[in-house]
Parts: structure tokens; sequence; C-alpha cells
């Protein structure tokens, strides 16, 4: 039985989304992924989908969500490093990846904070594998 898990951050529009998108690639079989915000926000950055893109991620469909366009209750809650605080989203498992924000900056900041967030994915994917989660 698949997991969900959502990635939450204040706007949806960088951090969360490359999380989501690294979910949905590489633990389909295992998670049921989604993402959200605290605030409203008009676009994911478009910086966030080309340097996914690059990795051979499509977020071209991917918009920001709040908070209540997401399932109530999730099996695990990740945050991204923005202090937010969800009590209207029930988990079992929960964890700040604590991550800059790199909106804003070059590119290259952009193409850290997707490798980072990778490997955070892949971690997560082998403790769910490993039942640690």
């Amino acid at each position: 039985m698949k997991k969900t898990v959502a990635f939450v951050c204040v706007h949806n529009s960088c951090r969360s989304q490359m999380a989501e998108g690294w979910a949905k690639k590489l633990g389909s079989d295992l998670l049921e992924a989604y993402s959200a915000g605290t605030e409203e926000y008009h676009e994911v950055k478009p910086l966030a989908v080309k340097v996914m893109k690059e990795a051979g991620v499509d977020m071209s469909g991917h918009y920001p969500k709040l908070l209540s366009d997401i399932p109530r209750e999730v099996d695990i809650l990740i945050t991204m490093g923005c202090n937010v605080v969800c009590p209207s989203l029930p988990n079992s498992h929960s964890e700040d990846w604590g991550l800059d924000d790199p909106s804003g900056g070059p590119i290259e900041g952009y193409r850290q904070t997707r490798d980072l967030i990778k490997e955070k994915v892949e971690d997560l994917i082998n403790r769910i594998k490993n039942k640690e989660i």
C-alpha cells in the first residue's frame, strides 16, 4: 500500500514542487505525492520548472496549491524549511528539511536545491522501503 506524502512550503512555487516532482518520478510505486503551500501564489517559479526539466522531470503542468487542495490527512508531512506549522494536516510522521529558498537568485542556486531535494527524496524512499517510516 502506498504512503501519502505532502511537501509543504509557504507559496508552493519552488522547493515543495521540486520535491513532489522527484517523489512522483522516483517513488511512484511507494508514494502518492502532493505539494501545497500556506499562502496563495500565482505560478511555479519558471527557473524551478527549467532545472527540473534539465534533470528529466516535467513540471510544466504543475501549479501552486493550498493545503485545502490536498488530502486532509497524510502519512508523511515534509516541510521545506520555512517554519511552516500545519496543525490542520494530521500525519503519522513529519520532518523539516531545512532547505534555503533559491527564489530570486541565479539558476545555479535552483540546481543545487534540485539536487539536494533529489537526495532527500531518495533517502525518504529508502527509509520507507526499510520500514523505518
